[in-house]
Protein backbone atom coordinates (compact mmCIF):
# COMPACT_ATOMS: atom_id res chain seq x y z
CA UNK A 1 0.00 0.00 0.00
CA UNK A 2 1.14 3.54 -0.78
CA UNK A 3 0.02 6.35 1.54
CA UNK A 4 0.48 9.84 0.10
CA UNK A 5 -0.06 13.13 1.91
CA UNK A 6 -1.65 15.82 -0.27
CA UNK A 7 -2.74 18.18 2.50
CA UNK A 8 -1.41 18.18 6.08
CA UNK A 9 -2.46 21.53 7.54
CA UNK A 10 -5.31 22.23 9.96
CA UNK A 11 -7.81 25.08 10.32
CA UNK A 12 -7.13 26.94 7.06
CA UNK A 13 -4.90 26.68 3.99
CA UNK A 14 -1.76 28.77 4.40
CA UNK A 15 0.89 27.96 1.74
CA UNK A 16 3.86 30.30 2.00
CA UNK A 17 7.62 30.35 1.81
CA UNK A 18 7.92 29.66 5.56
CA UNK A 19 6.09 26.32 5.33
CA UNK A 20 6.98 25.13 1.84
CA UNK A 21 8.72 21.94 3.13
CA UNK A 22 5.70 20.65 5.05
CA UNK A 23 3.05 22.40 2.98
CA UNK A 24 0.05 24.61 3.61
CA UNK A 25 -2.92 22.74 2.11
CA UNK A 26 -5.56 21.25 4.36
CA UNK A 27 -6.33 17.63 5.12
CA UNK A 28 -6.24 15.05 2.34
CA UNK A 29 -4.42 11.70 2.39
CA UNK A 30 -4.69 9.03 -0.31
CA UNK A 31 -4.36 5.25 -0.04
CA UNK A 32 -3.37 3.42 -3.22
CA UNK A 33 -3.11 -0.30 -3.90
CA UNK A 34 -2.62 -1.62 -7.42
CA UNK A 35 -5.91 -2.86 -8.83
CA UNK A 36 -7.99 -1.21 -6.10
CA UNK A 37 -10.00 1.99 -6.40
CA UNK A 38 -8.35 4.85 -4.47
CA UNK A 39 -9.47 5.78 -0.98
CA UNK A 40 -8.90 9.30 0.32
CA UNK A 41 -9.14 10.58 3.85
CA UNK A 42 -10.91 13.96 3.90
CA UNK A 43 -11.62 16.52 1.18
CA UNK A 44 -9.44 19.45 2.20
CA UNK A 45 -7.66 21.69 -0.28
CA UNK A 46 -5.06 18.97 -0.82
CA UNK A 47 -7.73 17.11 -2.82
CA UNK A 48 -6.97 19.32 -5.79
CA UNK A 49 -3.40 17.99 -5.99
CA UNK A 50 -4.64 14.41 -5.61
CA UNK A 51 -6.95 15.06 -8.56
CA UNK A 52 -3.96 15.78 -10.79
CA UNK A 53 -3.01 12.09 -10.47
CA UNK A 54 -6.44 10.76 -11.43
CA UNK A 55 -8.24 10.29 -14.77
CA UNK A 56 -10.52 13.05 -16.03
CA UNK A 57 -12.18 11.07 -18.81
CA UNK A 58 -15.16 9.91 -16.74
CA UNK A 59 -13.55 6.65 -15.64
CA UNK A 60 -12.72 7.81 -12.11
CA UNK A 61 -14.05 5.63 -9.29
CA UNK A 62 -13.09 6.34 -5.71
CA UNK A 63 -14.12 6.67 -2.07
CA UNK A 64 -13.64 9.49 0.41
CA UNK A 65 -13.66 8.89 4.15
CA UNK A 66 -14.55 12.30 5.57
CA UNK A 67 -14.10 12.85 9.30
CA UNK A 68 -16.36 15.91 9.71
CA UNK A 69 -17.71 18.94 7.90
CA UNK A 70 -15.43 21.74 9.05
CA UNK A 71 -14.21 23.89 6.16
CA UNK A 72 -10.62 22.65 6.26
CA UNK A 73 -11.87 19.10 5.56
CA UNK A 74 -14.33 19.78 2.75
CA UNK A 75 -13.12 22.72 0.64
CA UNK A 76 -11.44 20.59 -2.00
CA UNK A 77 -14.48 18.93 -3.58
CA UNK A 78 -15.38 21.79 -5.98
CA UNK A 79 -11.80 21.71 -7.29
CA UNK A 80 -11.65 17.97 -8.02
CA UNK A 81 -12.07 17.55 -11.81
CA UNK A 82 -12.10 13.71 -11.78
CA UNK A 83 -15.55 13.83 -10.12
CA UNK A 84 -16.81 16.52 -12.49
CA UNK A 85 -17.10 14.22 -15.49
CA UNK A 86 -19.99 12.22 -16.89
CA UNK A 87 -19.55 8.59 -15.85
CA UNK A 88 -17.40 9.25 -12.78
CA UNK A 89 -18.48 8.04 -9.35
CA UNK A 90 -17.32 9.28 -5.96
CA UNK A 91 -18.68 7.76 -2.73
CA UNK A 92 -18.27 10.06 0.26
CA UNK A 93 -18.65 8.66 3.78
CA UNK A 94 -18.92 10.94 6.78
CA UNK A 95 -20.55 11.33 10.19
CA UNK A 96 -24.32 11.34 10.50
CA UNK A 97 -25.68 14.84 11.08
CA UNK A 98 -28.30 16.06 13.52
CA UNK A 99 -30.03 18.46 11.12
CA UNK A 100 -30.48 16.25 8.06
CA UNK A 101 -28.77 13.67 5.91
CA UNK A 102 -25.05 14.00 5.26
CA UNK A 103 -25.69 15.03 1.66
CA UNK A 104 -28.26 17.65 2.65
CA UNK A 105 -25.99 19.23 5.24
CA UNK A 106 -22.97 19.17 2.92
CA UNK A 107 -25.18 20.80 0.30
CA UNK A 108 -25.71 23.76 2.63
CA UNK A 109 -21.95 24.32 2.65
CA UNK A 110 -21.56 24.21 -1.13
CA UNK A 111 -24.24 26.42 -2.62
CA UNK A 112 -24.86 30.03 -3.63
CA UNK A 113 -24.24 32.61 -2.30
CA UNK A 114 -21.29 30.96 -0.52
CA UNK A 115 -20.09 29.12 -3.64
CA UNK A 116 -21.31 29.45 -7.24
CA UNK A 117 -22.18 25.76 -7.78
CA UNK A 118 -23.68 22.92 -5.77
CA UNK A 119 -22.12 19.47 -5.54
CA UNK A 120 -25.16 18.25 -7.47
CA UNK A 121 -24.07 20.47 -10.37
CA UNK A 122 -20.91 18.41 -10.79
CA UNK A 123 -21.34 15.99 -13.65
CA UNK A 124 -20.16 12.86 -11.84
CA UNK A 125 -22.24 10.64 -9.56
CA UNK A 126 -21.37 11.85 -6.03
CA UNK A 127 -23.06 9.85 -3.30
CA UNK A 128 -23.01 10.68 0.41
CA UNK A 129 -23.25 8.00 3.10
CA UNK A 130 -23.80 8.89 6.76
CA UNK A 131 -21.97 6.69 9.26
CA UNK A 132 -21.35 6.79 13.00
CA UNK A 133 -20.36 3.40 14.44
CA UNK A 134 -19.84 1.05 11.53
CA UNK A 135 -17.72 -1.73 10.07
CA UNK A 136 -17.69 -1.45 6.30
CA UNK A 137 -16.32 -3.30 3.30
CA UNK A 138 -15.12 -0.97 0.55
CA UNK A 139 -13.74 -3.16 -2.18
CA UNK A 140 -11.11 -5.29 -0.48
CA UNK A 141 -10.72 -2.81 2.37
CA UNK A 142 -12.13 -3.40 5.83
CA UNK A 143 -13.06 -0.03 7.29
CA UNK A 144 -13.88 0.61 10.94
CA UNK A 145 -15.66 3.87 11.79
CA UNK A 146 -15.90 5.16 15.34
CA UNK A 147 -16.80 8.53 16.92
CA UNK A 148 -13.93 10.77 18.02
CA UNK A 149 -14.14 13.67 20.51
CA UNK A 150 -14.12 16.99 18.61
CA UNK A 151 -16.42 19.97 17.99
CA UNK A 152 -19.58 18.57 16.42
CA UNK A 153 -20.16 15.14 14.83
CA UNK A 154 -16.75 13.65 14.04
CA UNK A 155 -15.47 10.17 13.28
CA UNK A 156 -12.11 8.48 12.80
CA UNK A 157 -11.25 5.62 10.48
CA UNK A 158 -9.25 2.41 10.56
CA UNK A 159 -8.55 0.87 7.14
CA UNK A 160 -7.18 -2.66 6.73
CA UNK A 161 -6.05 -3.25 3.15
CA UNK A 162 -3.30 -5.22 1.41
CA UNK A 163 -1.90 -6.46 4.73
CA UNK A 164 -1.56 -2.99 6.31
CA UNK A 165 -3.56 -1.07 8.90
CA UNK A 166 -3.86 2.71 8.56
CA UNK A 167 -5.66 4.78 11.21
CA UNK A 168 -6.74 8.34 10.54
CA UNK A 169 -7.70 10.67 13.42
CA UNK A 170 -6.90 14.22 12.28
CA UNK A 171 -9.03 16.18 14.78
CA UNK A 172 -9.14 14.96 18.37
CA UNK A 173 -10.18 16.94 21.44
CA UNK A 174 -7.86 15.85 24.22
CA UNK A 175 -9.10 15.82 27.82
CA UNK A 176 -8.30 19.02 29.65
CA UNK A 177 -5.94 17.02 31.86
CA UNK A 178 -4.19 15.57 28.78
CA UNK A 179 -4.59 12.20 30.49
CA UNK A 180 -6.46 9.12 29.27
CA UNK A 181 -7.85 8.07 25.91
CA UNK A 182 -11.34 7.36 24.63
CA UNK A 183 -12.03 3.65 24.14
CA UNK A 184 -13.15 4.25 20.55
CA UNK A 185 -9.88 6.02 19.73
CA UNK A 186 -7.82 3.19 21.17
CA UNK A 187 -9.90 0.70 19.20
CA UNK A 188 -9.18 2.54 15.96
CA UNK A 189 -5.45 2.89 16.65
CA UNK A 190 -4.76 -0.54 18.17
CA UNK A 191 -1.60 -1.99 16.61
CA UNK A 192 -1.83 0.17 13.48
CA UNK A 193 1.05 0.21 11.04
CA UNK A 194 0.47 3.95 10.64
CA UNK A 195 -1.44 6.33 12.88
CA UNK A 196 -2.11 9.72 11.26
CA UNK A 197 -3.07 11.89 14.19
CA UNK A 198 -3.88 15.43 15.26
CA UNK A 199 -0.76 17.11 16.66
CA UNK A 200 -1.74 20.75 16.35
CA UNK A 201 -0.64 22.30 19.63
CA UNK A 202 2.19 22.70 22.06
CA UNK A 203 1.20 22.46 25.72
CA UNK A 204 1.28 26.26 26.01
CA UNK A 205 -1.00 26.65 23.01
CA UNK A 206 -3.38 24.00 24.31
CA UNK A 207 -3.67 25.84 27.62
CA UNK A 208 -5.07 28.83 25.71
CA UNK A 209 -7.28 26.77 23.35
CA UNK A 210 -8.54 23.92 25.49
CA UNK A 211 -11.95 23.74 23.81
CA UNK A 212 -10.89 24.21 20.20
CA UNK A 213 -11.11 20.49 19.46
CA UNK A 214 -7.48 19.45 19.20
CA UNK A 215 -4.59 18.03 21.19
CA UNK A 216 -0.90 18.44 21.86
CA UNK A 217 2.00 16.73 20.15
CA UNK A 218 2.93 14.85 23.31
CA UNK A 219 -0.67 13.63 23.73
CA UNK A 220 -0.47 12.13 20.22
CA UNK A 221 2.81 10.43 21.12
CA UNK A 222 1.39 8.95 24.32
CA UNK A 223 -1.67 7.70 22.45
CA UNK A 224 0.56 6.01 19.87
CA UNK A 225 2.47 4.32 22.68
CA UNK A 226 -0.71 3.18 24.43
CA UNK A 227 -2.10 1.76 21.19
CA UNK A 228 1.13 0.03 20.17
CA UNK A 229 1.39 1.56 16.71
CA UNK A 230 4.42 1.10 14.44
CA UNK A 231 4.57 4.63 13.02
CA UNK A 232 3.00 7.91 14.12
CA UNK A 233 2.53 10.72 11.60
CA UNK A 234 2.07 14.12 13.25
CA UNK A 235 -0.73 15.79 11.29
CA UNK A 236 -3.07 18.79 11.13
CA UNK A 237 -0.20 21.23 11.65
CA UNK A 238 -1.27 24.59 13.02
CA UNK A 239 -1.30 27.35 10.35
CA UNK A 240 0.97 29.39 12.62
CA UNK A 241 3.68 26.72 12.70
CA UNK A 242 6.36 27.26 10.07
CA UNK A 243 8.78 24.56 8.93
CA UNK A 244 11.32 25.27 11.66
CA UNK A 245 8.60 25.06 14.32
CA UNK A 246 7.39 21.70 12.99
CA UNK A 247 11.00 20.48 12.92
CA UNK A 248 11.30 21.35 16.61
CA UNK A 249 8.02 19.66 17.50
CA UNK A 250 9.16 16.56 15.65
CA UNK A 251 12.43 16.44 17.59
CA UNK A 252 10.54 16.68 20.87
CA UNK A 253 8.08 14.00 19.78
CA UNK A 254 10.86 11.61 18.89
CA UNK A 255 12.57 12.20 22.23
CA UNK A 256 9.33 11.42 24.06
CA UNK A 257 8.65 8.38 21.87
CA UNK A 258 12.05 6.97 22.81
CA UNK A 259 10.99 7.17 26.45
CA UNK A 260 7.47 5.74 26.20
CA UNK A 261 7.69 3.17 23.39
CA UNK A 262 9.62 1.87 20.41
CA UNK A 263 7.95 3.36 17.33
CA UNK A 264 8.82 5.74 14.52
CA UNK A 265 7.58 9.33 14.51
CA UNK A 266 7.44 11.58 11.46
CA UNK A 267 5.83 14.90 10.62
CA UNK A 268 3.47 14.61 7.65
CA UNK A 269 4.57 16.65 4.63
CA UNK A 270 2.79 17.30 1.35
CA UNK A 271 4.01 15.02 -1.41
CA UNK A 272 5.50 12.49 1.01
CA UNK A 273 4.60 8.84 0.28
CA UNK A 274 4.97 5.91 2.67
CA UNK A 275 4.85 2.26 1.67
CA UNK A 276 3.49 -0.61 3.76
Amino acid sequence: MEVTFYGVRGSCPCPCEENRRYGGNTACVALAVEGHEPIVFDLGTGLRAFGLSQPTDGSFRGTALMTHLHWDHVQGLPFFPPADRVGARFDVYGPCQESGSLGEVFGELMRPPYFPVRFGDLRGDIRFHGVDVADLAIGDAKVKVRPVPHCGPTVGYRVELDGAVITYIPDHQAPLSLQGFADEVLELADGADLLIHDAQYTRAEFAERTHWGHCTVDYAVRLAAAAGVRTLALFHHDPGHDDDTVDGLLRGARELAAQVGAFEVLAAAEGCSLHF
